[in-house]
Formats: structure tokens, sequence, C-alpha cells
């Protein structure tokens, strides 16, 4: 029997203000234990939380940016359970009249382009951290409590049961990440949890239409994660049920080390977290104008800017699409277009060799010491004939490396291209004696014999020489 897998994603999203949601705490990641917290966001009787307004803003930013509806009328409701990193046994967060709804995604196929619908976004506070000791967390003999992150700003993005594979679940999330960086509202480091995904995952025989009992996933700390993680849940599902078996509902964790889903907890019955609207925080009235006035302030979103990059700069749509990717490699692409004006090539410099140095490295962009400036300088040289292509990917290699400029690194390695005929015309000769057998394949029309005499002299002059005037040094000697 054929299968269909249906998934639907849960993303949670770190705010990147500078206080918390309710309290003047700060947010920042990394403070020792329990420093940054005060007697709101520790639930001390008699405080009163007051919402942070950029929270707000910020969660209207990423609705209008999702395509969703902004509603005129919000308000925060108490989500209660008993936790011991929850320390006023509830959670402020949104129920029944969420700060968004209805908004999509278009994510870009092989087969084409799919639509993936957002049900709602809704604010909510963060709840504080477990540290568990030696051994496994269901092992350990102690855990300990850090409320540094209780209280700070969340965004919840809940997703349709639109998802129909692990891959297309990993380019959603791609391009959610993509764009909540584009406008600037969250760092979404998922190695700090700034981008926290949950996955619900279900399969069915192809052809029905009601839903299978769906599993939901957690400690998905990366793409490749989720993508393993819920290829592993689907095929186990289909192996339970071909065997005879039931799927139970319930909460699995990701296990990176063995690549296998473990459960957690049984979900056979719905939680009741007795939700009741907050009595200490009021209603949100949003006007229109307010709406309108934070539309006008999205930048322009990594679709938009994929398109004007075809359109104005002449690149293919895979190369517009991966420099579109982030907004900072989008921005450090137009800076150097700017001081060299031959877009396909300046984008096959940074997605060859910059990109291929980052990955190998694993580096960010804001990591690296090369700037825009370093690599137009360098292709001015390239462009010159001061140096040769081969000479240009050394030059590169030594400039991420070091930050030097183009200019200082050739001095210093003496690597300018000769192009002086009588400096090279010994050099082609010598070859010449040495590689009779190629002369003579040339002569008898094959081409590529030609291109081994070159190699040859390109070798023994380090990549130095000219390589269209060896061409014709060779040329006019056969």
């Amino acid at each position: 029997m054929s299968y269909e897998i249906v998934i639907g994603l849960e993303v949670h999203v770190e705010l990147g203000t500078k206080s918390k949601i309710f309290c003047g705490c700060s947010t920042e990641f990394g403070g020792d234990p329990n420093t940054h917290v005060c007697p709101i966001c520790l639930g001390m009787p008699g405080v009163l939380p007051v919402l942070n307004k950029t929270v707000l803003e910020y969660g209207m930013k990423a609705g209008l940016a999702l395509n969703c509806q902004i509603a005129e009328f919000s308000k925060f409701d108490r989500k209660n359970y008993f936790y011991p990193d929850l320390p006023k046994a509830y959670q402020i967060s949104q129920y029944d009249l969420p700060l968004c709804a209805d908004g999509h995604i278009d994510i870009h196929l092989e087969e084409g382009t799919k639509r993936i619908g957002i049900t709602r976004i809704h604010m909510e506070e963060d709840a504080g951290k477990l540290l568990h000791g030696e051994g496994s967390v269901d092992f350990s003999d102690y855990s300990l409590v850090d409320l540094n992150r209780t209280g700070v700003p969340l965004i919840e993005i809940v997703s349709e049961p639109d998802i129909r594979s692990p891959l297309e679940a990993r380019l959603y999330l791609e391009k959610l990440k993509s764009i909540l960086q584009y406008i600037g509202i969250s760092d979404c480091k998922m190695q700090e949890g700034s981008l926290r995904c949950d996955g619900n995952i279900s399969v069915r025989p192809r052809g029905q239409k009601e839903f299978g009992t769906k599993t939901e996933l957690k400690n998905m700390n990366s793409f490749k994660a989720l993508e393993k993680a819920l290829e592993y849940e689907a095929k186990r599902q289909v192996e339970l049920l071909e065997d005879g078996g039931q799927v139970i509902q319930e909460t699995r964790r990701w296990d990176e080390a063995k690549g296998v889903t473990v459960a957690m907890r049984s979900k056979e019955e719905a939680h009741d977290y007795r939700y009741f609207p907050d009595p200490d925080l009021v209603p949100l009235e949003i006007e229109r104008a307010w709406v309108e006035e934070v539309k006008k302030s999205l930048p322009e979103l990594p679709e938009e800017k994929k398109n004007r990059f075809v359109e104005q700069y002449g690149l293919p749509e895979y190369d517009a699409d991966i420099l579109t990717s982030s907004r900072s490699l989008a921005d450090f692409y137009e800076e150097t277009v700017k001081g060299f004006n031959n877009p396909k090539l300046v984008s096959n410099w940074i997605m060859g060799e910059m990109m291929r140095i980052m990955n190998e490295e694993g580096k960010e962009l804001t990591e690296i010491s090369l700037t825009p400036i370093h690599i137009i300088e360098m292709l001015t040289l390239l462009d010159k004939g001061v140096i040769s292509g081969k000479i240009a990917k050394t030059v590169f290699e030594e400039m991420f490396h070091t930050g030097k400029k183009a200019e200082v690194i050739v001095a210093e390695k003496g690597l300018t291209q000769i192009s002086d005929e009588s400096a090279l015309i010994s050099i082609v000769e010598e070859v010449m004696a040495k590689n009779t057998k190629s002369i003579e394949d040339y002569k008898n029309g094959k081409d590529k014999a030609l291109g081994a005499l070159v190699g040859q002299v390109m070798k023994a002059t380090k990549g130095r020489a000219n390589p269209e005037m060896v061409n014709k040094l060779i040329k006019e000697r056969i």
C-alpha cells in the first residue's frame, strides 16, 4: 500500500528585543544562571506585567511578511501547567484571539511552486531552562533551574498540515528563517534556541481524506535534524501500520546520536491547560493606521529581492535564489557589484570560492574578514591581466584567511601574471621540446593536446603565465 505523509510545523521564534516581554530584564544570551531576572519574571506575588511595545510591533512585522491578517482585537491568556522551569505555574500566551492568522509561505520545488498555509502567529513568554546532571535526562541524579530565559518574548508560528514530505518541511523552515532575518526581528540561531521547531507528523493511505494518528517530534535543533527526524518517523509509522499495529498519539524526541525518534510521553488524551484571559493584561485594540505604518517599514523581502536580481543583474534564478537566501549575503553581493560591474562574475566568485571556504570552515558571513572591497580589488587585477584566473584563486584564499588586500598578496608572493612574450618564449619552446607526442597529436586533429601543452607551461610558471599568450606562442611554433 502507498502512504502519504502529512506534516505541520510549530515554530517558536525568540524575538530580538533588548528586554523581556513583560519586564525590563535583559534578554542577552549566555549570562550567569538566574542573573537576568526580577520579581516580575520570577512570578513573585503582587507583581504586574506590562507589555513591551516592540514585541507587538515585531509580531505584526512577522505577520505582514508572512501574508497574515493582523487582528484588530487580540488578547493574552494564561496557559496553566506545572513544570519546574515555569515559576508562575502558568505561561502568558494567546489562545483563541491570536495576533495574526491566515497567512502563507511559497516554497520552490522541482515540480513548481507550492503554497504552505500559516494558521496563526501568537505572542507568548518563554519558560526557563532545566540543566540536568551527569547521565541522560531520564537517569540524572539532579536538575538545576536557570530562569534567565523566563519571560523572553516569543512568537509561535503554526503551519497548516499542508507539508507532504520532510524535504518540503526543511524548505519551509529555511524560507521562514530567511524572511524573519530579513525583517530583523530575530537572529534565528538554532544553536542558541532562538529558533525552535516541533513537528506534527502522520501518514495515511494515499487517497484517504481523513488524517492518520499524529505524533509530535521535539528536540530538532537544525534543518538537517528536522529532515532526518521526519524521514525516520514517517518510515516508523508506515512499518508499524504495515505490520498490523497502530500509531499512538504521543510526543517523541529526536535522538541525534542514534538517528531514531524516542517516545517521551503519551498524548492520547488532550492536555487541559485551562486557558483563561489574563486578568492583569488589557486586551489589544490595534488601529489600521498603525498596521499600515508597520507595513511600510518592512524591507524588500527575499522573493522580491530574488526577482529583482534576475531582472536587474541578469542572473540565473539559481544564483539569485542562493544570493538572496540571507539579507547579509544579498547586501554583500550588491556592494561588490557596485564596485565591479560584472554581476555574473561576482556571483561566481561569491557562490564558488567564498561560500566553499565558509562551508568548509563552518563560518557565517559575520565571522569572516573578507569584504566586498577585497573582492573588487582582486577582480580588477584579474580584469587588467595582472593575475591569471588560477592565481586569483590563490589570492582569494589568502585574502579570506588573512584579510590582506589582493595587491599586497600579489606583491609579497610575486604572483604577477607573466605577459611578456620574451619571458615566455624560452619556457614554451622547452615544454614543446619535451612533449613532441602532444604536438603530433594536435597536428592530427586532437585539439585536447594543445590544452595539455598549455597546462605544462602553466605548471612550469606556477600558474603565472598568460594563458592566451601561451596559446598564441605554441600555435605559432607548431
